[in-house]
């Protein structure tokens, strides 16, 4: 691989040099792991000895680090500059353009963009509309009446369902399923009734989705997934739910119908949010917890049921000291019992004295 100079990066990334800015980067990798050639980064002040320790041939910072034992590329958001360099140096994937394969299944009133790749065993289904530049993986199912904007990637066997809107420079990951039916059932006289679905899903530009996710169509109205948001794998999102735009909703996430979350959250592994509710913009929800009722704009919330987060690291701190409580609460009342035994006219009397 050909590399830059430490000065060409910088150049790039709008930084500056502090040290040898002739040295060669054809690589990256982190602190610990990074070998000669490499370029890594430092965010995270907790990592800060290992500046003076890694192999790494430069290394990413916000500010001058005396401690350090390489060259520094200082800039304004490391893992911001990072991440154009990663992207400078390898680039994202490559796709093999097949054109269109004699071996994919296109209906005749389906309308494909210039300059597309549809591959082996893809299926576009009547009056569907790819736009241009598009990539369509093995196994892909592209239903009724889809609408696929610019430039977006569909990797193998995901299944777009009739009538969904999907914009440009989308991403969806290997297995998702979107805009299959809302779990949505009538109970009566103890048999679970279908309700149809109506309602369809629409995915706004930039927005990548993760493998093995499902997004459901709305009920009545739209379940959405805002302009740039990111989801990860295995994530749930029922029918009617909004995420707005600019949110990270990391792998396993499950957020029930109706269900409202504002721009630019931060939803962590394993969250849990239950219908019905309004989640405000640049609200952070820590792996694990439990979301049963509204979070206001900007708050951080953690544990099941969710609270903000100093509360929480309060009370959560003091489940490992509950049995000790337990038995001093214990202690307590045995003592009071006791003072209120058919002793304690005598203790009183005494008292007087």
């Amino acid at each position: 691989m050909q590399g830059k100079s430490l000065g060409e990066l910088a150049e790039y990334v709008g930084g500056r040099v502090c040290g040898n800015a002739d040295v060669l980067i054809r690589s990256a990798s982190t602190l610990g792991r990074a070998e000669a050639g490499d370029i890594s980064f430092l965010t995270n002040r907790k990592y800060d000895k290992q500046l003076r320790t890694t192999k790494a041939s430069a290394v990413i910072v916000g500010k001058e680090t005396p401690s350090a034992s390489v060259p520094l590329l200082i800039a304004e958001d490391p893992y911001y500059a990072f991440m154009q360099i990663m992207v400078l140096l390898h680039g994202h994937r490559k796709h093999k353009k097949v054109g269109i394969s004699s071996r994919s299944s296109i209906s005749d009133s389906a309308k494909v963009g210039a300059e597309c790749h549809i591959y082996d065993f893809a299926t576009i289904a009547d009056d569907a509309r790819i736009g241009d530049g598009c990539i369509v993986y093995p196994g892909v199912y592209i239903g009724q009446g889809v609408q696929l904007g610019n430039d977006s990637i569909i990797y193998p066997n995901v299944t777009i369902y009739d009538g969904c809107k999907i914009g440009n420079r989308v991403i969806i990951n290997a297995n998702s399923a979107i805009g299959e039916d809302g779990f949505g059932y009538a109970t009566h006289k103890g048999l679970h009734h279908k309700i149809p679905q109506i309602g369809t899903v629409i995915i706004e530009d930039d927005v990548e989705i993760g493998a093995c996710c499902g997004i459901e169509r709305g009920t009545l109205g739209d379940t959405v997934i805002g302009q740039g948001s990111k989801l990860g794998d295995l994530i749930a999102i029922g029918h009617g739910t909004k995420i707005g735009a600019h949110s990270l909703l990391v792998a396993q996430v499950g957020v029930a119908g109706s269900t409202t979350l504002g721009h630019h959250c931060i939803i962590g592994g394993q969250v849990g949010i239950v219908g019905h509710i309004n989640i405000g913009n640049n609200v952070t929800i820590a792996a694990k917890a439990g979301v049963i009722n509204n979070i206001p704009d900007g708050k951080v919330v953690l544990g099941a049921p969710a609270i903000e987060a100093n509360q929480g690291r309060r009370a959560y701190g003091m489940i490992q000291y509950l049995p000790e409580m337990r038995q001093s609460i214990r202690d307590l009342e045995n003592r009071i019992e006791a003072f209120g035994s058919p002793a304690a006219p005598d203790i009183e009397a005494a008292a007087e004295q």
